[in-house]
């Protein structure tokens, strides 16, 4: 099965629209772009988009991609008194230390979940892209409680939260990664949640019949957006999300679905 994250996500707006209207207030989600980037700018582009049809105001700072880092934190620190959460766009310029820009994001605001001073246990919400697997797996029924996991890259965007997620989900969980490890090791997976970001690495031959492939990973190539997985796994595999319209659709309707529940943990505290 060929998962279209486009349907999925638009499923998931359909749940936030209306939860979103009876806060009765306008939601403002801040964002962080810095520097000029076609690939990023697809990326801020699609988060809008999403944010106009829940109604919700995206309050933007571009900063030039010489920008120090303390201006970046700067901006972050404006935008936490202006917004509901904020998003850091990244990649960030080389040169800037994406852990202390991101330390700048408080726990409550932290839509994407990747303040480096949180522990996962202690996060309110969780990565989207690693929520965003999940989702996928349990809407194509499959069983996550005792599968073996392997999970391909070790990153803060898609790995290291998806490995903790899958785990606290009761999956046996193993991390690949390009540098240690044999590429073997995904032979025997039931689940591949992928994200390092080297196009096409992952082929037919590296699988088993019927796995359930989540490429995550998303990188350049010939000017275009692809994934880690070949395209031709989807002959193998009982579930294949392609790249560009799998993971990503849904891990941004996960943006979305972060802020509400940030929100309402907010307005729990102020009731208690």
């Amino acid at each position: 099965m060929i998962v279209d994250g486009k349907t999925i996500a638009e499923d998931i707006y359909a749940g936030l629209a209306p939860r979103f209207s009876a806060l009765n207030r306008q939601v403002k989600l801040g964002i962080v772009v810095v520097g000029e980037n076609s690939v990023i700018a697809s990326f801020v582009k699609i988060k809008e988009r999403s944010a106009l049809r829940l109604g919700i105001e995206m309050v933007r700072k571009d900063l030039p991609e010489s920008a120090s880092e303390a201006e970046i934190i700067s901006a972050i620190h404006a935008l936490n008194e202006k917004a509901d959460a904020v998003i850091v766009q990244l990649p960030l310029p080389k040169g800037i230390s994406t852990n202390n820009v991101l330390s700048a994001v408080p726990n409550n605001m932290d839509v994407d979940a990747l303040n480096p001073d949180v522990s996962e246990e202690k996060r309110f919400v969780h990565a989207p892209v690693a929520l965003a697997a999940v989702e996928i797996l349990e809407r194509s029924q499959v069983e996550i409680k005792g599968a073996r996991a392997v999970i391909v890259g070790a990153g803060r965007l898609v790995g290291a939260p998806s490995a903790w997620l899958l785990k606290k989900l009761g999956a046996n969980v193993s991390v690949f990664s390009l540098e240690e490890g044999s590429i073997d090791d995904l032979k025997d997976a039931d689940i591949i949640v992928s994200g390092a970001g080297t196009p096409g690495f992952i082929k037919p031959a590296h699988i088993k019949e019927g796995v359930a492939l989540i490429d995550g990973g998303t990188s350049e190539l010939n000017k275009r957006i692809a994934g880690d997985a070949d395209p031709a796994c989807a002959e193998k595999a009982s579930v294949f999300t392609p790249v560009p319209g799998g993971v990503g659709p849904v891990a941004v309707a996960m943006i979305f679905r972060n802020l509400l529940n940030l929100l309402e943990h907010r307005s729990n505290v102020l009731t208690m």
